[in-house]
């Protein structure tokens, strides 16, 4: 049921911390901020750009570990600083091209829910808040940082 869902997207925008990462966020002084990304995610996101499907953020933090791990995967799309998520649909819609239903986001936190709600294929990462998990299409069996974008891009592959 799952695959038929994700057969037709064409895009994934994911959230960062709590997705990409494990949540975690290390502050070093005033201007030093680390994040620790997974690098099977980042490989599973290159087969999928590598297929033809294009790739996006939608983010509330701002940080140049982001910034840099953008553009080493060659992320087309990136909305950081995001309070509202899911007002940004119309401008996604409009920038890439792509119906809806060719859409999918991974969220976990209460701030996904409103674009995870207005594209064709909401995700949760396991370890997502319950709210999150109770309004996803898909959840997946691992945790935000420790190969859950990778089991989606599997996902979409098959």
């Amino acid at each position: 049921m799952v695959n038929k869902l994700l057969e037709d997207i064409k895009l994934l925008i994911m959230d960062v911390d709590g997705v990409l990462t494990g949540g975690e966020i290390v502050l070093s002084g005033f201007d030093m901020e680390t994040k620790c990304f997974n690098s099977k995610d980042g490989f599973g996101l290159k087969l999928l750009q590598q297929a033809g499907v294009m790739l996006g953020i939608v983010t509330g933090r701002r940080s140049a570990a982001l910034d840099r791990r953008i553009q080493e995967l060659g992320i087309n799309i990136c909305f950081d600083g995001v309070l509202r998520k899911g007002e940004l649909i119309d401008t996604i819609v409009e920038r890439t091209g792509f119906r809806v239903n060719q859409i999918a986001y991974i969220g976990d936190d209460i701030p996904d829910i409103s674009l995870m709600k207005k594209v064709g294929v909401g995700i949760a990462v396991a370890d997502a808040e319950p709210a999150v998990r109770a309004c996803a299409a898909m959840v997946t069996a691992r945790p935000g940082g420790k190969g859950a974008v990778r089991e989606v891009c599997d996902a979409i592959l098959e």
